[in-house]
């Protein structure tokens, strides 16, 4: 009789967490210091707790997504500057595990962009990016937002910050049920 052979597997690890942000920037132009739109929403455990949205005076008048998201500068014109934002926002950070976005190396950009242009902090917290757990977790493709909620029946207004935020979280909600591989791509995105 031939004695097995045991291989020890380790089973996968999984994200373990009681309070994430999930964040959706809306620009006005090419550079990643034009937020004219932002929205944060914050869950603990398995709900959503808090939800912000703003609209912001970008350092510019030129809007060039307007086609995109509806935001022209007369919408923004009278509006706080992200300086002003960040005050009210910064708080939804603290003693958050990690930040979703979809596409989270665009958000993060914004966000370290504005906030180093506003001469702030921006909060040192890993990433989670909604648009690659979905292709590694579920293999959705393609994997706009917008894809990724028809498949799971998700409502959404795409474009509009607030919905696509509140999106965002709803879909790690949802891989938080099915238990989420520290592999799906949590991690700390460097500044570019």
């Amino acid at each position: 009789m031939t004695k097995k052979k045991t291989v020890n597997r380790r089973k996968p690890e999984f994200i373990l967490f009681s309070r994430f942000a999930a964040i959706d920037f809306e620009t006005a132009d090419y550079g990643r210091d034009s937020a004219c739109a932002m929205a944060v929403v914050v869950a603990e455990k398995d709900r959503i707790v808090d939800k912000e949205y703003f609209l912001i005076r970008p350092p510019r008048r030129d809007f060039v997504f307007s086609y995109l998201h509806g935001i022209t500068w007369r919408d923004v014109r009278d509006k706080p500057c992200f300086c002003d934002v960040w005050k009210k926002v910064r708080k939804h950070f603290d003693g958050v595990d990690f930040v979703a976005a979809h596409n989270a190396s665009f958000d993060r950009g914004v966000l370290h962009e504005c906030c180093g242009n506003a001469r702030v902090d921006a909060p040192d917290l890993d990433f989670l990016c909604t648009m690659k757990l979905s292709r590694r977790v579920w293999n959705i493709r393609p994997t706009k937002l917008s894809d990724v909620c028809r498949r799971f029946k998700i409502p959404l207004n795409h474009h509009d910050a607030a919905s696509d935020a509140l999106a965002c979280a709803k879909i790690v909600l949802r891989a938080s049920k099915e238990g989420i591989p520290v592999g799906a791509l949590l991690k700390k995105l460097k500044a570019m």
